[in-house]
């Protein structure tokens, strides 16, 4: 068999969860739904920011790319029951999930309260479970298939103080490997991609931002001494959904520019 030129992304469907971005800023979930709309795919972007999804679909139309926006809480089972009928309503089809929400913590088992530990859980994992849940089925009967893409965090392989957000994240790749197994009968491939410290608004746009310095650190601690960015990320998750992927399931997929061949060295952020 010859492997395909057309890497199969033409005029499927994805949901986006997490596709939206502070501003213009490109996260890994906006530059997921821009490059996937640039090979064809239509996007159903995701956001509990409505508006920074619908920015996220502005960004996708000047390219005459096609996509909606939707803001939704996916902690909520019927949120993401919603979010998987729209998909259905405006295309017809499901192809693709990209699950890209969660959020970062810091702190030991000791220093962290237990209502952290619970939200945390809920939003890094649960959300997950619920959208793929409601995800998996529509992909069955309208494309008899399909792909799914989990963001984990080199977190999970390489703790350092980010107690709780590592074991989410490891749960992720946990979940990741029992969802390929689950559902590769089905014709569902079930991946996971676990970046390393890129430069996103998640970053640089919370609280007082980065330092210059703590911003260089980031960029000396990968082995090839550059800076990673949510392009990066997103061209990781475009390739998974893509044909190209057809014989990868259960991976997770380290883009992280060589950061975990290396001890760790910063406590400065979270990846």
């Amino acid at each position: 068999m010859q492997i395909p030129d057309d890497p199969g992304l033409d005029g499927k469907v994805a949901i986006i969860a997490g596709g939206g971005a502070k501003g213009d800023g490109i996260g890994n979930g906006r530059a997921a739904s821009i490059l996937l709309a640039r090979a064809g795919t239509r996007v159903l972007v995701v956001d509990v920011d409505a508006a920074a999804a619908e920015r996220t679909v502005e960004m996708i139309r000047a390219e005459n790319g096609t996509a909606q926006a939707i803001g939704a809480d996916l902690t909520e089972d019927a949120e993401c029951r919603r979010v998987v009928q729209s998909a259905l309503d405006h295309f017809g089809r499901l192809d693709f999930l990209d699950n890209n929400i969660g959020i970062s913590s810091r702190g030991s088992v000791v220093d962290e309260p237990q209502e952290k530990w619970q939200r945390m859980m809920q939003l890094n994992v649960e959300a997950m479970f619920l959208a793929s849940k409601h995800a998996i089925p529509a992909m069955k009967k309208t494309a008899g298939g399909g792909a799914i893409v989990n963001i984990s965090s080199i977190s999970a392989l390489r703790p350092r103080g980010l107690t709780i957000y590592t074991t989410t994240k490891a749960a992720i790749i946990g979940l990741t490997r029992a969802m390929a197994v689950d559902h590769g009968k089905d014709g569902i491939r079930v991946n996971c991609v676990a970046p390393g410290p890129v430069y996103t608004p998640m970053v640089y746009a919370r609280g007082a931002g980065m330092s210059a310095e703590a911003r260089e650190n980031r960029r000396k601690a990968s082995v090839l001494g550059i800076e990673g960015s949510g392009w990066d990320i997103g061209h990781a998750v475009r390739f998974l959904l893509s044909d190209h992927a057809r014989y990868i399931t259960g991976h997770t997929l380290v883009v992280d520019g060589g950061v975990t061949l290396r001890a760790p060295e910063r406590e400065s952020t979270s990846e």
